[in-house]
């Protein structure tokens, strides 16, 4: 492996009844307080009376940012700097899921920057400080509540770019199963889909002697292979909700870096999709991966052939290396299908109208991926081929 450093500073408070925690680990860091949340569902289940009954206790002055959009906007970024400048916050707290997370990271190194927040998000400008901020989770998926990393959209100029700072690691996240048992059916299904895409995008890569790495990529791929079924049968079970929540987590918190960054590149193409037509960034995701996986397959053989057979089972006797690695390709495609995941962007009336501007988007820093180095030619076919 290569050699690496790593450091988490975010406190992760796991279980049920956690919440009861948020006043005192509040306390810490001021009175000045800004809520954000999306759309409301926090008001529909009680996550939201319950955290200002606990806020209340130690007095705080909470102003709010509701309707952080699932791809999160710049524009309602904008408006979090603008009540952080002019209430002089002092911490962030975002209750939601990825989204809302990711979007108060942004307002927190925008409300302590002086000029354009999206020169950060763009890599004009670095961010040197940031506001305090914690998190209550309500859907497990992103792993935003325990890292550094952003996704941000520009809706005016339909760019959206991740990013990062270690400023905006969080301070600590709330993590109570029983706050994702309202989350919907086809929002469960897509936390799946991106937990595991995480962890694919971090077991690709060509670092030799990573067995440790790939066996915790491994088992994590199979819990959720073995728990999402269960769990879309039964929403409200809270082992199957804490078994998904705690891999959501542990996906994207650098505990399954140990020396190989990973690809990234399916997320790239991802972006340049979901930022010209807004759809789902997970379902994106479903469609998008495997087609990537075929376009790639060849870089290293015997990589896919090691996923096919230890976490989808597949019986190499008889075949091929490379017909056990597509083989393994085709049951990741089908059983994200089985979960109900779109399977081609045609299921969100997408066709091949935009197919260059999305290309020209994907490609607008340049090559990227390193598993291998797409180049327009690659994106173009990885996406004509999703269509």
């Amino acid at each position: 492996m290569n050699s690496f450093e790593q450091h988490n500073p975010t406190k992760l408070i796991f279980g049920k009844g956690t919440l009861s925690n948020l006043s005192k680990e509040v306390a810490q860091y001021g009175k000045k307080i800004l809520l954000v949340y999306g759309g409301g569902s926090i008001k529909r289940t009680g996550i939201y009376e319950n955290v200002l009954n606990e806020l209340k206790k130690i007095n705080a002055e909470v102003h709010e940012l509701a309707g952080v959009e699932p791809n999160p906007r710049l524009s309602t970024v904008e408006k979090g700097i603008a009540i952080c400048k002019e209430n002089d916050i002092d911490f962030l707290l975002a209750v939601g899921g990825g989204s809302v997370i990711d979007a108060t990271k942004a307002i927190a190194v925008g409300a302590k920057f002086d000029g354009n927040v999206w020169d950060i998000i763009t890599k004009k400008a670095v961010a040197e400080d940031a506001l305090p901020l914690g998190t209550v989770l309500t859907l497990a998926a992103t792993g935003s509540e325990m890292n550094s990393g952003s996704v941000i959209t520009n809706w005016e100029t339909h760019e959206k770019y991740g990013w990062g700072t270690p400023h905006v690691f969080p301070k600590f996240s709330i993590l109570d199963p029983t706050h994702t048992f309202s989350v919907p059916k086809d929002q469960t299904i897509y936390g799946i889909v991106d937990i595991m895409s995480h962890t694919l995008e971090l077991y690709f890569h060509h670092v030799e002697n990573t067995p440790l790495k790939d066996r915790f990529c491994e088992s994590l791929l199979q819990t959720m292979i073995e728990t999402g079924p269960k769990l879309l049968e039964d929403l409200e079970s809270f082992d199957h909700r804490e078994t998904v929540m705690i891999c959501g987590t542990v996906a994207l918190n650098q505990t399954l870096l140990l020396g190989a960054l990973g690809d990234w590149a399916t997320h790239n193409i991802e972006h340049s999709v979901s930022a010209v037509y807004d759809i789902p960034h997970a379902g994106g995701l479903a469609i998008i991966f495997p087609n990537w996986m075929e376009h790639v397959i060849d870089e290293n053989v015997p990589r896919f052939k090691q996923l096919a057979t230890r976490v989808f089972g597949i019986n190499p006797e008889g075949k091929t290396d490379k017909e056990v690695a597509l083989a393994g390709i085709d049951a990741l495609r089908t059983f994200w299908s089985s979960l109900g995941a779109p399977k081609t962007l045609a299921d969100y009336n997408i066709d091949d109208e935009k197919l260059d501007v999305m290309v020209e988007k994907a490609m607008a820093n340049g090559p990227f991926g390193r598993f291998k180095v797409l180049e327009s030619d690659d994106v173009k076919q990885i996406l004509t081929k999703s269509l």
